[in-house]
C-alpha cells in the first residue's frame, strides 16, 4: 500500500522527473517507508510505500523482462491463486511482491488487466513498446487516483494535493462543484471541486498514449442481475464460505493486523471469524465519546473483544479532539468530505498505526447486505420516493448561486446502468449507493484518514466474492420487516450471540451539534467574516445557522466549519498552521 504519482509527457523536451519528485514530496504520509522517482523517455513514475507483503524487495516501480513497468497503491489479494495459474506459473518473478503480479496479467490481458484482479488498487502499468500507459482503479473505488491533462502532457497522483504541488497547473475551484459538494457532502463521479482535477471512476481503465487520453474502459461494481433463488439455509451456508475465505485473503500480509471494532453488525462478523481462523494476536479499536451523553457501543465493544481473546483498546474522544484536531483534518481532506465520522476515524487511525500497519474495517456492510434504512423504505415505496429521501438539502438553500442538483451530478456515475430491468427497487438502491456514497464518501474518508497516518484499511465486505452473492440475494433474504442485513444477523446470531445482532442497536453519531453550540457565541462572528463563508454562501443566512446550532441548524453550522477551514487551505493557499479551529479561523479574518 502506497502513494503513487506520474506524469507522461506530450513532448521529448519537456522536463518530467522535477514535476514527479515534487508529487512523491506531496504524499509523504502514504509511504513512510521508502520512496524511489524513475524516468523512462517521455514518462517519470514516482512511488511512496508503506510496506506490508515483501518487505525486503517489494519496492516500486517492478520491471517485467521486457521493460514493463507498473506502479501500484495495492493489495492484490488474489496473487498467490494467479502465480499458481498455468499461464502465470512460468513467468519469471523477481519479488514476492503481490503488485509484481500485475505485469504477467497485463502482458496477456492487456487493458483488460484489471478484470483479473481481486483487491483493492489504484495501478500504472507503462509498456514501452506501445507506448501505452495503462491506469485502473478497483471496482469499488477503494483506493483513490486523480489526473489532469494539460499542453505538456499527463499527470496522475493518489492525492489532490500532489497535483497542486507538480506545478503543471494552478487549477481554481469550481464554484458549482463547491455548491454540489456542500449539497451532497461530497463531490462524485469524474469532476472534483477543482477546475481541471479530474478523478479515475471506480473500475475504470484509462489508456494514455504520448501524453493524452486514447481510450476508456469500465468494469461494473456489481453484476447486472436480478436476484438469485436459494433458500435460507443455502444461503447461510455460502455467506459462510465467502466471508471466511474474503477474509482469510485479507488477512494475507507480513505485518500485524488489527480490527475497526464498532460493536454493530459488520465488525462484529469480522471479529468472529478472525477469533476462529486468524493465528496471530489481534488487536481491537473502538472509539466512544465519554464527555457527552451520545450514545456508543463501548461496553458491547470490549465483551465482545475479551469473548474473541483480543487485545482490546478503547480511544475517547473528546471536544478537545474536535477543536484540536479539525484544522489538521480539513487541511489533508483536499478532496473535501463533510462526514462527523472522519473525526473518531482521525483519531483510531493515529493511535492504532504506532504499533499496526493494517487495520480490517467493517465498510460496505450495509451496501452489500442492505443495512440501512432507506432500504428498508424502499422495500416498502416505490423506488422514486426512496431515491427522493437520499440526498439531503440541509446545506444548499445558505448558498449565494446554487450549483446543479445532486441527481444531475450523479448522472456522471452511471449509476442506473449498473442495473438490468429486471433487478428489483432495493437492488437499484444498493447500486446506487455503491457507485455513489461508497466511493466518494465512505472509502475516501477510511482512506485518507488511515494514509493520513500511514495506516493501511482493509475492507473483507467489499470483496468481489461477497459483494456479488450478496448483491444478487433475494430481497427477502435482506430485508424481513424492521431488520435489514437480514441475512448477516441471522448468521451473526449462529455464530456470536453475544453480539445480539438483531437487538435494536443505539447508533453512533458525533455530537459535532453539541460541541459547536457549546462554542456559539465565540464562532458566529467569526464565521460570517469568513472569505469562503462570503464567497460562497449569505453570511446573514449563515449567522442565523450559528446562533442556534441545534438540530438541522447544527449539521449546517458543522458543514460550513468544515468548508471554511477547508477554504483556508485550498481557497486562501494558506502555509500549514499548528493552531485549533479558533486560530485558523481568526488568521483567515485577518487577510
Amino acid at each position: 500500500m502506497c502513494g503513487i504519482a506520474g506524469f507522461y509527457a506530450a513532448e521529448e523536451s519537456v522536463e518530467t522527473e522535477p514535476v514527479v519528485r515534487r508529487m512523491i514530496a506531496a504524499i509523504a504520509s502514504r509511504g513512510p517507508d521508502g520512496t524511489r522517482v524513475d524516468r523512462h523517455g517521455r514518462i517519470t513514475l514516482g512511488h511512496r510505500r508503506l510496506a506490508v507483503i515483501d518487505l525486503t524487495t517489494g519496492d516500486q516501480p517492478i520491471y517485467s523482462a521486457d521493460g514493463a513497468a507498473v506502479v501500484a497503491n495495492a493489495e492484490i489479494y488474489n496473487y498467490v491463486e494467479l502465480r499458481q495459474q498455468p499461464e502465470y506459473a512460468s513467468y519469471p518473478y523477481l519479488t514476492k511482491s503481490d503488485c509484481e503480479t500485475i505485469l504477467p496479467v497485463h502482458a496477456r490481458r492487456g487493458r483488460s488487466f484489471a478484470g483479473e484482479l481481486r483487491g483493492m488498487f489504484a495501478a500504472c502499468v507503462f509498456d514501452p513498446q506501445s507506448r501505452e500507459m495503462l491506469l485502473a482503479r478497483d471496482r469499488f473505488g477503494m483506493k483513490p487516483l486523480y489526473y489532469m491533462e494539460t499542453g505538456q502532457g499527463f499527470v496522475f497522483a493518489s492525492e489532490i494535493k500532489a497535483l497542486l504541488a507538480s506545478g503543471m497547473a494552478a487549477p481554481g475551484i469550481d464554484a458549482e462543484q463547491v455548491h454540489v459538494f456542500m449539497y451532497r457532502h461530497y463531490t462524485l463521479g469524474r469532476n472534483t471541486v477543482f477546475d481541471g482535477i479530474r478523478r479515475l471512476l471506480p473500475g475504470e481503465t484509462l489508456a494514455v498514449r504520448d501524453g493524452r487520453i486514447v481510450d476508456r474502459q469500465a468494469r461494473p461494481t456489481v453484476p447486472c442481475e436480478a436476484p438469485r433463488p436459494t433458500t435460507r439455509d443455502a444461503a447461510l451456508g455460502q455467506l459462510d464460505t465467502v466471508l471466511r475465505e474474503s477474509i482469510a485473503v485479507h488477512c494475507r500480509s507480513d505485518v500485524p493486523i488489527g480490527l475497526f471494532l464498532s460493536g454493530g453488525v459488520d465488525s462484529s462478523c469480522l471479529l468472529s471469524v478472525l477469533a476462529q481462523d486468524y493465528r496471530e494476536r489481534l488487536t481491537t479499536f473502538t472509539v466512544g465519546f465519554p464527555e457527552t451523553v451520545v450514545s456508543d457501543e463501548r461496553e458491547l465493544a470490549a465483551m465482545l473483544a475479551q469473548q474473541a481473546g483480543a487485545e482490546h483498546v478503547e480511544v475517547p474522544y473528546s471536544a478537545a479532539d474536535f477543536w484540536e484536531s479539525l484544522p489538521q483534518i480539513a487541511r489533508y481532506f483536499d478532496d473535501p468530505l463533510i462526514d462527523p465520522a472522519i473525526l473518531p476515524t482521525w483519531k483510531l487511525a493515529r493511535l492504532a498505526a504506532r504499533d499496526l500497519k493494517v487495520v480490517l474495517s467493517g465498510e460496505g456492510g450495509d451496501e452489500i447486505f442492505a443495512g440501512y434504512g432507506r432500504y428498508r423504505r424502499a422495500w416498502l415505496r416505490r423506488l422514486k420516493q426512496a431515491m427522493d429521501r437520499i440526498t439531503d438539502r440541509r446545506v444548499a438553500p445558505l448558498a449565494r448561486h446554487p450549483g446543479q442538483t445532486a441527481d444531475t451530478a450523479a448522472e456522471n456515475t452511471g449509476w442506473d446502468a449498473a442495473c438490468a430491468p429486471a433487478c428489483t427497487n432495493l437492488q437499484r438502491l444498493q447500486a446506487r449507493d455503491m457507485v455513489d456514497w461508497l466511493p466518494h464518501g465512505l472509502l475516501g474518508k477510511l482512506d485518507k484518514c488511515l494514509m493520513a497516518h500511514g495506516l493501511e484499511g482493509r475492507t473483507p465486505f467489499l470483496d468481489a466474492e461477497v459483494a456479488d452473492f450478496g448483491f444478487r440475494l433475494p430481497d427477502r433474504l435482506k430485508i424481513r420487516g424492521q431488520d435489514g442485513k437480514w441475512l448477516l444477523k441471522t448468521w451473526l446470531q449462529a455464530h456470536m450471540p453475544a453480539a445480539r445482532p438483531f437487538a435494536r442497536k443505539r447508533g453512533f453519531t458525533v455530537p459535532v451539534s453539541a460541541w459547536i453550540a457549546a462554542k456559539s457565541s465565540d464562532l458566529t462572528d467569526l464565521m460570517t467574516r469568513q472569505p469562503g463563508i462570503r464567497e460562497y454562501f449569505d453570511p446573514e443566512a449563515v449567522r442565523a445557522v450559528f446562533a442556534r446550532p441545534s438540530g438541522r441548524a447544527g449539521f449546517q453550522a458543522w458543514s460550513l466549519l468544515f468548508f471554511a477551514l477547508w477554504h483556508y487551505t485550498y481557497g486562501l493557499s494558506r502555509p500549514s498552521s499548528d493552531g485549533d479551529v479558533f486560530d485558523i479561523l481568526a488568521d483567515a479574518v485577518r487577510g
